[in-house]
């Protein structure tokens, strides 16, 4: 019988890049901005269409979040091996690390369930594509592998680190290294190389193999990870996790174990990916006009060309704009050029500086307004 896939969804981020309509209190992951459903649910809801049983999905997050985490979880019907409760984030190789001691001790660690680690604020546009992916990466892992999913390049791309594979396994390669964000010209090189690959943050392996690479490269991380789900509290749908994580080494799954193992592999994935990291990619993988505008909510525009205008309060109306983005909420209107919308981070810092509310929280309008 083929083992169980575990879905581990990441749902630690902040969302900062997409201020205003995402907050510290209300991040991306947790809003409808592609579909009707939030990014957090698309993401669950992508893991029913893969062949082979698949398990009840381990959600780690802060505890800010729990309860829009778990509401959101009732409303697809979608039921939680567990919602793990970080005392504070300590990157994505503890998260996985506990998602895997937990889902070892909750499937029966003879069975050694495979986890497919995702993000929960990624748009992925062809189910169908993913789900053939995971297929790869599944044989990948049989094979003892610990498999990225490496992001087949449309463009020559400076926001996103790369993956260099090696030789290949029928669908599959040997991942060679990690490469960090290139400038233009380096980013060239690399898409017309066909080598190379974006980094998508998307894994799959066994938990035991996890958990054995991990003591090998990060034996502290392990240990902390390991004694903080000995001492976890559950408390009706939540997995607290102990006070100890706080002192868990904080890295990433990369630096961690990716690139250090020898047993790394990588699968390409074409399916319209995107990690939404501004509002430049959410408008990427929208549905436009036949000039490339987007416009969501009360928005009239005239002779706009290449704009995305979202409006969530009132009439936004737009004239003669190009490469032009326009958010507007009830407490914050935000106008960019689209080549500058990673700078909104700036702005969402210095709002944190200056002790703004609106850095975590919407402002609500008062009864008289």
């Amino acid at each position: 019988m083929p083992r169980a896939i575990v879905p581990v969804i990441l749902s630690g981020g902040s969302g900062t890049r997409l201020w205003p309509l995402s907050r510290e209190l209300q991040p991306k992951q947790f809003l409808p901005l592609v579909s009707t459903r939030s990014l957090f649910q698309d993401a669950l809801l992508r893991t029913r269409g893969l062949e082979g049983p698949v398990a009840e999905p381990y959600v780690v997050c802060n505890e800010d979040h729990r309860f829009v985490v778990a509401e959101q979880l009732r409303e697809i019907g979608a039921s939680p091996g567990a919602i793990v409760l970080e005392p504070q984030g300590r990157n994505t190789a503890p998260a996985v690390a506990v998602a895997a001691l937990l889902a070892e001790r909750a499937q029966n660690a003879a069975e050694d369930p495979l986890l497919l680690v995702l993000p929960a604020d990624h748009v992925i546009l062809n189910h169908e594509a993913f789900a053939a992916a995971v297929a790869v990466a599944i044989d990948a892992a049989a094979a003892g592998r610990l498999v990225a999913f490496g992001i087949v390049p449309s463009r020559p791309e400076t926001g996103y680190g790369y993956i260099r594979r090696k030789a290949g396994h029928g669908s599959w390669s040997i991942l060679e290294e990690f490469v960090e964000k290139p400038d233009l010209e380096t980013a060239r090189r690399y898409v017309e190389s066909g080598h190379y690959l974006w980094n998508s943050g998307m894994f799959l392996f066994s938990a035991r193999d996890y958990l054995r690479e991990l003591d090998r490269y990060a034996p502290s991380i392990l240990r902390v990870s390991r004694q903080a789900v000995a001492e976890a509290t559950i408390d009706s749908d939540f997995t607290r996790l102990g006070s100890c994580f706080l002192d868990c080494p904080s890295d990433s799954i990369d630096y961690a174990v990716m690139e250090k193992t020898d047993k790394a592999a990588v699968v390409p994935l074409d399916a319209g990916w995107s990690d939404v990291g501004s509002w430049a990619a959410l408008h990427e993988v929208l549905e436009k006009d036949a000039d490339g505008n987007t416009f969501r909510g009360d928005v009239i525009a005239d002779a706009c060309k290449n704009t995305y205008i979202t409006s969530s309060s009132r009439l936004v109306v737009g004239v003669g704009l190009e490469g032009v983005i326009v958010v507007e909420t009830d407490d914050a209107v935000v106008v960019m050029a689209h080549a500058h919308s990673q700078r909104i981070k700036r702005v969402v810092d210095a709002l944190k500086i200056n002790k703004r509310p609106e850095a975590r929280t919407p402002r609500r309008p008062r009864s008289d307004e």
